[in-house]
C-alpha cells in the first residue's frame, strides 16, 4: 500500500479533487472541501512550506471524518452523494501522499517529536554507528585488521600525564 501512494503524483489529485469539489459545490454539499483543495494546491506548489504541508495533511485527514458525519445528517441526491463519496475516497490517498511529502521536505509529523529516520542529537562512543563518522572504523566495516603486535620489551614505568599500555 505505501508503495502504491509513494508513486501517485499529489499535484494529479488535487488537482483532480479541486475540481470535483469545485463542480459539485453550488450543491449541497460539504462547504469546506472547496477552500480545503485550494489551500492544497497553493501549498502543494511552495518548496518551502513544510509546515503549510503539515497543516493541509492534517486538515484533510480530519476532513475525513467530517465528511462521515455530514453525509449521516444531510440528504443528497443520489449522484451527489456518489460524487461526494469518491471526493471522500479521493482523499485517502491524497492525505498519504501529502504525509510522504511533508517527509521528504524535512517537516516532522505533530506529537511525534523529533523525526525517527533524521539526524541524532548524539551517536555511540567509538564511532559504533553505520555512518562511520570523525574517522573512526565502523562495526560493519568487513576489512581485514592485522593483528595487534605484542613486543617482549617491558614497557617503561608509567611517566606523569601519560598512559601506560597493556
Amino acid at each position: 500500500m505505501a508503495d502504491f501512494i509513494q508513486v501517485l503524483d499529489p499535484a494529479k489529485l488535487i488537482f483532480a479533487e479541486t475540481a470535483l469539489a469545485f463542480i459539485i459545490s453550488p450543491f449541497t454539499v460539504p462547504a469546506y472541501n472547496l477552500p480545503i483543495f485550494l489551500f492544497g494546491s497553493y501549498v502543494q506548489e511552495s518548496h518551502d512550506a513544510a509546515q503549510s504541508l503539515n497543516l493541509f495533511a492534517g486538515l484533510l485527514s480530519l476532513s475525513i471524518f467530517y465528511d462521515v458525519l455530514w453525509m449521516i445528517r444531510n440528504e443528497q441526491g443520489a449522484f451527489l452523494r456518489l460524487l461526494t463519496v469518491i471526493l471522500l475516497l479521493l482523499k485517502l490517498p491524497t492525505t498519504g501522499s501529502f504525509l510522504i511529502a511533508v517527509r521528504q521536505r524535512g517537516g516532522q509529523f505533530p506529537g511525534l517529536g523529533t523525526d525517527i529516520n533524521g539526524p541524532t542529537v548524539w551517536s555511540m562512543p567509538g564511532g559504533f554507528t553505520s555512518s562511520g563518522r570523525d574517522g573512526y572504523q565502523t562495526v560493519e566495516d568487513d576489512a581485514p585488521r592485522a593483528p595487534p603486535k605484542v613486543s617482549s620489551t617491558p614497557q617503561p614505568a608509567n611517566q606523569s600525564g601519560t598512559y601506560q599500555s597493556v
